[in-house]
């Protein structure tokens, strides 16, 4: 089941994601889903001109972020892989959804993408353990963990670096029954592959990614786990387009844009 959220100029809306030959409707739903149960209003909107897909989710609270958890990436980075999983967080100002712009600010010259598989939490989740981590999971979308890289080398911590507005597209929307053990992530940049990984390679897969960060702070409904990106990142810049993919889930796609004085 696909969960997405859109508007048609109106209010944020939810819906289930539902296709029939080539089209492919939102069948809208009352309410948010991870607040109440999902009941179908009866009213079916085709996905195209004038509908826009969001951001699948708002945290509530956070994004928690999992940093050097491919080794491949890790070895790209010239880094050393940690002992136990690297958590930082990205705030939920971050967050923006499908084709919304990445907007690179005026105090970094050097930009990233990250594809990474993202989990949306469904419940309050506070000292699980990895065995019963996948109850607390309402499904999975796509993330880019957008990174002013120059700036992550110079300061201490990654706030700045990985915090700043639009840094965090997230989308199409949230499916809520892939396997997330071993599927590929990839990304694109103007249309060509630039990362090419399966999150079978995960040094700390989504299980104990849950229950590692659930034991350091409370993970509240809605809240956002970033798993890790694969080798391959690389620069962006004005005018660019970036496209995310988790297979089974879909593609989020980004422009990306300097603002000019």
């Amino acid at each position: 089941m696909r969960i997405a959220r859109f508007t048609t100029g109106d209010d944020p809306r939810f819906a289930f994601v539902q296709s029939e030959g080539d089209r492919t409707y939102l069948a809208v739903l009352s309410g948010d889903p991870l607040y109440m149960p999902a009941m179908p209003t009866g009213e079916r909107v085709e996905l195209g001109d004038g509908v826009r897909l969001l951001a699948p989710v708002i945290p509530r609270s956070k994004v928690v972020a999992v940093g050097r958890n491919y080794m491949d990436h890790i070895k790209e980075m010239g880094n050393e892989a940690p002992a136990s999983p690297l958590l930082f967080l990205k705030p939920n100002t971050s967050v923006v959804g499908p084709d919304d712009p990445v907007v690179l600010p005026d105090w970094t010259a050097e930009v990233s993408y990250e594809a990474e598989l993202a989990v949306v939490i469904s419940r309050l989740c506070k000292d699980v353990e990895p065995e019963n981590a996948r109850a607390y999971v309402l499904g999975y979308t796509v993330a880019n963990d957008v990174t002013a890289r120059d700036v992550q080398r110079t300061d201490d911590q990654w706030a700045r670096a990985k915090g700043f507005d639009s840094s965090c597209p997230l989308g199409p929307w949230i499916e809520t029954e892939l396997d997330p053990e071993d599927v590929p992530v990839r990304s694109y940049v103007n249309g060509e592959l630039k990362q090419d990984g399966r999150t079978a390679d995960m040094i700390f897969d989504v299980n104990y990614l849950v229950s590692y960060a659930s034991k350091a702070m409370t993970l509240l409904p809605g809240d956002v786990l970033l798993t890790g990106t694969p080798a391959g990142v690389g620069r962006i810049d004005h005018g660019d387009r970036v496209e995310c993919e988790v297979e089974g889930i879909g593609v989020l796609s980004n422009p990306v844009l300097r603002r000019q004085d």
